[in-house]
């Protein structure tokens, strides 16, 4: 790890304070790009993003993902945490907290809202960034792939009854535009021009070719990871500052149920034995999650202004921060696991 990478959440600090200063010197520009959005899915985010996820692409071996299937573990590890146990334990923290802890700072109805944000975003497993993590934590790009594959898959078939379930509502849509967009631009386009890059650098000149290349691009997905942050809190700057005590309030249940979700998940892959490739990224796949899609269905149901889609955005905002703190919690503990994934 270079320098810079071991000063990232240096950066990462900066670039919020950045992006807090910038969203109230020059709230217009910051309103501007968020009006650039498709299916609530923000463009120039999502070409950052896009920035960030294209190197680790670049490293997927299309010949070694057969190889997945013999070790299933760290896959059924990530369906487990996402889909039996993650969305019932953020439901029960946002009661505890906001029906509980809370009642005396909090009205009933405004409670509900943000209980309601939180359980959005415990139903909604993250499709971009993971692959980010995955590459901090040095994980295995092939079973990376796989398992936010099988996730998406998924998504599409339990979201909508899961959320209903939790939030109570029996006409909840899922916004299948922003689910379909965002699966295109962070995964399938990125994979697909991974692949092409990875064949005509191998072609060209083999693997030292590659690795080159890789070495070249990498700065490139840390600049985007920072560019993401400024924007992301240029985008609520202002809500940061005028809403300070409801951010703290949301944050803190976010947080517990962030770290808690993945200590569970970290201590079943160590009992499972799994390697820490393969352990690390499960874990930040069932940590992290699609805030475009807990966003975009928090406006359709609750409205722009609700308390729904405030917990939404502070999840959003806690997120970045939280998941590098992971990604140094993990880089420091990976001598806890067995060796490598034999592709």
């Amino acid at each position: 790890m270079g320098s810079f990478e071991r000063f990232l959440s240096l950066w990462v600090g900066l670039s919020i304070v950045l992006g807090v200063i910038l969203g109230n010197i020059a709230p217009s520009i910051f309103q501007l790009i968020a009006g650039w959005e498709l299916a609530h899915v923000n463009l120039l985010v999502a070409v950052l993003i896009w920035l960030m996820i294209y190197p680790m692409m670049v490293q997927v071996d299309f010949t070694a993902i057969k190889q997945v299937g013999r070790a299933p573990q760290g896959l059924y590890l990530t369906l487990v945490i996402n889909w039996l146990v993650k969305p019932f334990t953020m439901a029960a923290i946002g009661w505890l907290f906001f029906k509980v802890l809370f009642a005396p700072w909090v009205d009933p109805q405004s409670a509900d809202q943000y209980i309601a944000g939180m359980i959005l975003l415990g139903v909604a497993p993250c499709t971009a960034m993971v692959f980010v993590w995955s590459q901090l934590v040095k994980g295995n790009a092939n079973y990376t792939l796989v398992q936010v594959s099988v996730n998406d898959v998924i998504m599409i078939f339990a979201f909508a009854p899961i959320a209903a379930l939790l939030l109570g509502v029996t006409d909840l849509t899922v916004p299948w535009e922003t689910l379909v967009l965002s699966v295109a631009l962070y995964v399938l386009l990125p994979l697909l021009a991974g692949i092409y890059t990875r064949k005509l650098m191998l072609d060209r000149g083999g693997e030292a070719r590659l690795s080159g290349f890789l070495a070249r691009i990498k700065p490139w997905s840390i600049t985007g990871l920072l560019a993401t942050v400024v924007l992301l809190f240029g985008f609520q700057a202002q809500t940061i500052l005028n809403q300070p005590l409801v951010i703290v309030l949301i944050a803190i249940p976010l947080l517990i149920q962030t770290y808690g979700i993945f200590a569970l998940g970290y201590f079943a892959a160590l009992k499972m034995k799994l390697e820490h490739e393969i352990a690390a990224p499960a874990c930040m796949i069932g940590t992290s999650n699609f805030f475009e899609m807990a966003v975009a269905v928090a406006i359709s149901l609750f409205g722009l202004h609700s308390g729904a889609a405030l917990a939404t955005v502070v999840g959003v905002l806690v997120e970045v921060p939280v998941m590098l703190s992971l990604v140094y919690f993990a880089n420091r503990t990976r001598h806890w696991f067995s060796g490598n994934y034999q592709k």
